[in-house]
């Protein structure tokens, strides 16, 4: 859909062997092109054009958003130009809102059939009659919690199963503390997140203002960056928090593990937005549990599938910083609980959330769709 934006890759990317082709992104200066390919496609295939670009006139008249248009040029770019001559039998999109619009398009235009993966704030931003729409022409549709997927069979009751399957981590890759490591203070808390309202840390900010109120020495490090950065750390800054925090940014792989393996305590106060975006099961929470760390959260969204509360983490209600603040004392003081926590996360994360696992996992709803692997490469 678009060149990376970011200023450095995670050194598993060298890893992918396949050839990316991206589409043009904007609009202004790849015009001319764009209308090339639509053009000659409109005139290849008149009655497929024809058909896309009225749906394409009833989605615009949904929302008035000029990005309609555009995923439609991007279809017939991606059909004209990028698909002839490749083999792909089958389009696939990740997010439901503007790859899942191109791959729609992509169908009616060329008569492919599609899937799309649902995450996040793609599903509960996302117009609920464009969603439908998309499910019911899919093929089939996969989502990364039970909780969306109840949430998305409930609005298309009438299209294809939805399956569930987990996002897993690299268990190789995230593998550090000892279960009887014991913290002591300055205590080392932790969150990595988007700075964004659905992650809720001025509710985190709160609670380490009522820890370091009772004399609980801390420092806390936020690493992520986002669209809300400077409200959130202004939050940071009035509550007097500035000389026991460090905020670096966005981090690669590597830095983010050595923080992981200082750390005493990961905690978020993830809440559901003004926008209605709230988070599916953040994988820092897997990457957080497999690296012996124990994490501190709240009841919002799927996050109770992988965090039970009192057996592989602790739980509070969105915007409890008080109740947030008594949880972080006790998993930073009681040994026990600490070490029950730490050692059921880990076995959690090892036998349900093991990304060689759910990638099988995954390959088997393409092959239940009749997508089956004919040659090495396909």
């Amino acid at each position: 859909m678009r060149k990376p934006r970011e200023s450095f890759t995670h050194d598993s990317v060298s890893q992918i062997q396949a050839a990316v082709d991206y589409l043009p992104s904007t609009l202004l200066v790849p015009l001319p092109r764009l209308l090339y390919h639509n053009f000659k496609l409109a005139r290849e295939r008149p009655e497929a054009y024809s058909e896309a670009f009225r749906l394409m006139i009833t989605r615009f008249r949904r929302k008035r958003k000029v990005a309609t248009i555009k995923h439609l040029l991007q279809a017939g770019y991606l059909v004209h130009a990028l698909l002839p001559g490749t083999g792909v039998r089958h389009l696939h999109a990740h997010f439901a809102h503007s790859p899942t619009s191109v791959a729609l398009f992509a169908h009616k235009l060329c008569g492919l059939p599609f899937s799309f993966s649902a995450h996040a704030k793609d599903i509960y931003t996302s117009d609920q009659r464009q969603l439908r729409e998309k499910i019911t022409l899919a093929k089939f549709v996969v989502t990364c919690t039970e909780y969306n997927r109840r949430f998305l069979q409930e609005l298309a009751s009438d299209g294809p199963s939805i399956h569930r399957v987990y996002h897993g981590i690299d268990a190789g890759l995230f593998s550090g503390q000892s279960e009887s490591r014991k913290p002591s203070p300055p205590y080392r808390i932790l969150s990595i997140a988007r700075l964004v309202d659905k992650k809720g840390l001025p509710t985190v900010f709160r609670a380490l203002r009522n820890l370091l109120d009772q004399g609980i020495s801390l420092h806390y490090t936020l690493i992520g960056d986002g669209e809300e950065r400077r409200s959130i750390l202004k939050h940071l800054h009035n509550l007097g928090l500035e000389t026991v925090s460090t905020w670096l940014g966005t981090q690669p792989h590597q830095r983010v593990i050595d923080e992981y393996s200082k750390a005493d305590l990961f905690v978020l106060g993830c809440e559901v937005a003004s926008n209605g975006d709230r988070d599916g099961i953040p994988n820092v929470f897997l990457e957080s549990m497999a690296m012996g760390v124990p994490v501190l959260a709240t009841r919002v969204s799927a996050i109770p599938e992988i965090l039970e509360d009192g057996l592989t983490g602790l739980l509070v209600d969105p915007g409890e910083h008080e109740a947030m603040a008594q949880c972080m004392v006790k998993l930073l003081s009681d040994e026990e609980l600490r070490h029950r926590i730490i050692a059921a996360a880990r076995r959690r994360v090892r036998e349900e959330f093991n990304n060689r696992e759910l990638i099988q996992k995954l390959a088997a709803v393409f092959e239940q769709a009749g997508l089956k692997r004919t040659s090495k490469g396909d």
